[in-house]
Formats: C-alpha cells, sequence, structure tokens
C-alpha cells in the first residue's frame, strides 16, 4: 500500500464510535469559541462585502451564511463563514501554529445543513479535520516554503478529509479528495493586514469540501498525492514529510495531546507574546503618558514588524501597535483595530516612540518563543516584563470555563445575539455529539439571523 492509501484507511477507520470524551470535549470546546468569533466576525467590513458578492453570485440556498439572515450553496457558506471566524484573528489556533477551525467547521455544519448530519457526526468530522492539518505540519517540521500561507496549504487537505467523512467517502474516493485538493492548496501571507488574508482559510475550506462533493459524484485525482515525484509535499515543504508520524493520524488526536491554544487577544498569534508582557508593564506604570520610550524585544518573525501600520487592520499583525493598545488603553480588543483608533493622537506619539528587536536568538516555534517589553518613563525610570507564555497557550493549563465564557459572550454579543440567544446557543454546542439534524438545523438558524 502507498503512503497516500494507508494514510486514507486510518482516516476512514476512525469513526464516532472511536472518539473518546477527551476528543469530544475538546471538539466541542473549539466549536463554541469558533462559532462565537464568526458571529461577531460577521459584524466587520470585509466578510459584509464578501456576503453581498455571494448572496449575489451563488445558487441553491441549503446552508446558513452566519450573522446575515440568508442561505446559499454550502461552497459559498463554507466560504463566507470561514472568513468570518478568521477576520477578527481571534479562532482557536493549533499546534504546530495554524488556523486549522475556520478551514473546516463553516465547510462541516454547511454540508451538515444540507444533508442532515447529526452532532455526533459534525464533532468526528471536525476533530478528523483538524487533525489532517495538525499531521501534514508536525510531519513536515514547520517546513511551509514561503510565500504559502499555512490555512491555505493544509486547510483545503482537512477541510477534504472532514467533507469526506459527512459524505462517507470510500478508500478510492478519499485517496481522490485529497488529490484533487492539492490542487486547490496556496494562499499569498503578503495579504496580511488586507481584507483578502480572512478569506485564506474560508477559500481553503469550500475547496476542500468541493474536492469531496467531486470525488463522491466518481471525479477522478491522483490517488497518491503524498507519494512519487511532483507530489504535494515537494510542491509546499521545504523537507520530506515523516511517513511515521503522517501515519500517526489521531494516535494521538493533536487538540488533545499537545492540545489547543483559546486566544485571548484578536490579533496574530506571535504578537500574543509582547501584548501579555506590554499588560504587565502597564499595570506598573498606570497613567501612559509617563513612558517616554518603549523598546520589544521579540522573535524574528519579519512579518510582524509594522512600526507604522497602514490601518487598524493591519495592526492585527503589529507588535508594536499591538503593544500600543495594550500600554495605552490597559486591554486589547476587537474595537481597538480600527482606523479611528490606530490615527489618535496618543496611539501616533507611542508608535513613534516603540522600537523593535528582533532577536535571531529567540527560537520562533510558538511552544518555545519569549517576548520582553521595556517601558522608559520620563523620569528615566525603566520597566520590563517578560512572557515565555500567553494565558491560553496550549501548554499551560486551560482557562477556566468560567474565562471561556467571557470570551465566547463577548464575541456572541458583538455578533448582535440577544442574552436568550447566546444561552441557547452555548447550550446546543455544549451538547454537540447528542445534537440531532433539526438541532443542528436550530442553531444555525439562531447563528444565522440578520443584525444589521
Amino acid at each position: 500500500m502507498s503512503v497516500t492509501e494507508q494514510l486514507c484507511q486510518t482516516i476512514l477507520d476512525a469513526t464516532a464510535e472511536t472518539l473518546s470524551t477527551a476528543e469530544l470535549d475538546a471538539a466541542r470546546r473549539v466549536a463554541l469559541d469558533a462559532l462565537s468569533v464568526t458571529s461577531a466576525g460577521s459584524r466587520e467590513k470585509g466578510p459584509r462585502i464578501l456576503a453581498k458578492h455571494l448572496q449575489e453570485e451563488s445558487g441553491a440556498p441549503a446552508s446558513t451564511a452566519i450573522g446575515f439572515g440568508f442561505r446559499t450553496s454550502p461552497f459559498a457558506a463554507a466560504y463566507l463563514n470561514g472568513a468570518s471566524m478568521h477576520v477578527l484573528d481571534f479562532e482557536p489556533m493549533s499546534f504546530p501554529s495554524n488556523h486549522s477551525t475556520s478551514p473546516t467547521l463553516p465547510g462541516i455544519l454547511a454540508l451538515a445543513e444540507k444533508i442532515g448530519a447529526p452532532g455526533r457526526e459534525i464533532a468526528t468530522a471536525l476533530t478528523k479535520g483538524i487533525e489532517m492539518q495538525g499531521r501534514i505540519l508536525f510531519a513536515s517540521g514547520e517546513t511551509v516554503r514561503e510565500p504559502f500561507h499555512q490555512p491555505g496549504v493544509v486547510g483545503v487537505m482537512g477541510s477534504a478529509v472532514a467533507a469526506g467523512h459527512l459524505l462517507k467517502l470510500d478508500l478510492d474516493q478519499l485517496r481522490c479528495a485529497l488529490g484533487l485538493a492539492a490542487s486547490r492548496a496556496g494562499c499569498h501571507p503578503a495579504n496580511s493586514g488586507t481584507m483578502t488574508k480572512a478569506t485564506h482559510p474560508g477559500l481553503a475550506g469550500a475547496l476542500g469540501l468541493d474536492a469531496a462533493l467531486l470525488a463522491s459524484r466518481g471525479f477522478t485525482a491522483s490517488r497518491d498525492i503524498f507519494d512519487g515525484r511532483r507530489d504535494y509535499e515537494q510542491g509546499f515543504f521545504e523537507q520530506p514529510l515523516d511517513e511515521s508520524i503522517l501515519l500517526g493520524f489521531g494516535k494521538p488526536y493533536r487538540f488533545v495531546d499537545p492540545g489547543f491554544n483559546i486566544k485571548l487577544f484578536p490579533a496574530k498569534f506571535a504578537t500574543h507574546w509582547t501584548i501579555s508582557a506590554a499588560l504587565a508593564v502597564q499595570q506598573a506604570v498606570g497613567d501612559p503618558s509617563r513612558i517616554e520610550a518603549v523598546e520589544i524585544i521579540a522573535a524574528d518573525v519579519p512579518i510582524i514588524d509594522r512600526p507604522a501600520p497602514e490601518t487598524g487592520l493591519a495592526g492585527k499583525f503589529s507588535l508594536q501597535y499591538t503593544a500600543a493598545c495594550a500600554l495605552l488603553d490597559g486591554v486589547v480588543k476587537a474595537d481597538q483595530f480600527t482606523d479611528e483608533r490606530r490615527f489618535q493622537p496618543d496611539m501616533k506619539r507611542l508608535l513613534s516612540a516603540t522600537k523593535v528587536v528582533l532577536d535571531k536568538s529567540i527560537p520562533t516555534s510558538r511552544d518555545k518563543m519569549h517576548a520582553i517589553v521595556t517601558a522608559t518613563l520620563k523620569d528615566g525610570t525603566r520597566v520590563t516584563r517578560r512572557c515565555d507564555k500567553p494565558a491560553g497557550h496550549f501548554s499551560l493549563p486551560p482557562i477556566t470555563r468560567a474565562q471561556h465564557l467571557v470570551k465566547v459572550t463577548d464575541c456572541f454579543r458583538a455578533g448582535g445575539l440577544d442574552e436568550q440567544t447566546i444561552g441557547q446557543c452555548i447550550a446546543a454546542i455544549d451538547r454537540l455529539e447528542h445534537l440531532e439534524p433539526e438541532d443542528v438545523r436550530l442553531l444555525m438558524e439562531r447563528l444565522g439571523t440578520p443584525r444589521y
């Protein structure tokens, strides 16, 4: 058997009946976090433009557009809801670092609405779709080639696996679905800080779903996309995939061990170390007008060294801007990433007084990196704080249920849901594996109510 055939057989052997309590717990927690973030993200300008475009261009109304009050094709719903889930940069993060929920969960729910899948199969599809992405990245040694963005490279494969589970693809169909999905992989990180970045996971999810749907109809593609010359790994990774890691699919599922990150700040994950250190500095300093200068020492991730982001949205990818938000406001929330906040006098002053040092000796892997923030005050006093792991990091004890619900509830409120609907959505997701198809449709109806 080829590597691809062995991998696909292992994926098919994973069923709802084989999931453990820990795996179901992780699926529910990821789904709750991601859907609340999607609700909030649907209010952003980019998804609103995309919603209008897809509403006009797409076909049969089978699946819910979360937050927009219309139904559309599964492909368009996966695309739009994936963009809404990702636009705030607030969804759960896998390890190795990747946005693995937005390319999978939206397509799963869109397809589940159409075919009438129950919650336990949704949880299983989500588990397998996230695992596929994590396995590939782990097997690659985190060596996605420049200039590709991870969700575009592995998200499409995870989406194909997730949709393949709901469609009950056989071995040959799943091999073809992965072969077809590999031809849709890509996405360019140069678009970080623009509306386009949010479409990367959404489009990857839609294309992976489309690959599985086509394979279910008998559409053919390479059946051995992880084998031989000119295969998937040679196109997108700097080194060959470790076959033993790849074939260890589900042993254990990586979102259980080593776990996943719950983001507490709506910004690129690599900025969270700096944000956490800056918040600690702010607590010590108090009045931000006392600050004369700021120095940030961080890992060498050039994409987040943005001393003067052009927009508030671009500030999500700026060490300088996210630190300034923390130092000036004592919080880092979605409403700070606006053009209005970006160009206020206090923000402009502090950005001009901030220096970033990208230290090549600091590991860039999200399990080993750290950041140091120093504020020099007008009286010459220096206040320094270091962050080795931000709250919500997979290697730390999980945040409490109460802490998580603060984020979830805030996001649902930002999405326009009233308190009763928020409670109903949380209760439904908490019993995800017990939902019947009609319960799934009711949940999506509640999430889809227009709020503009």
